[in-house]
């Protein structure tokens, strides 16, 4: 399994590195003001990815906090979940 994972990876590395090599061209990206800015079209898209990437992370960090205290508050109402017992000790052979 895990050489099939890692093929999977290597493939898709190799299609990406070859999207890059066909998408060097520049483009023009405007903005208001008359700002304008020049780069190759992967690297812009490669930013904008890892900018939504920071967006969709930082939307989930609230919910996975709230559900981290419910988590934690639940655990404390339980009686004995905040000490479970050791596991019985496994037997010599």
């Amino acid at each position: 399994m895990r050489i099939v994972t890692w093929a999977i990876r290597l493939i898709l590395f190799v299609l990406l590195i070859a999207f890059a090599a066909k998408n060097v061209e520049l483009v023009t990206l405007r903005f208001y003001f008359d700002l304008a800015l020049q780069a190759p079209l992967v690297l812009l898209l490669f930013a904008f990815f890892a900018i939504g990437a920071l967006f969709g992370i930082a939307a989930l960090t609230g919910t996975l906090l709230r559900q981290r205290r419910e988590i934690a508050a639940l655990r404390k109402r339980l009686p004995g979940a905040a000490s479970p017992e050791p596991p019985p000790p496994v037997p010599e052979l």
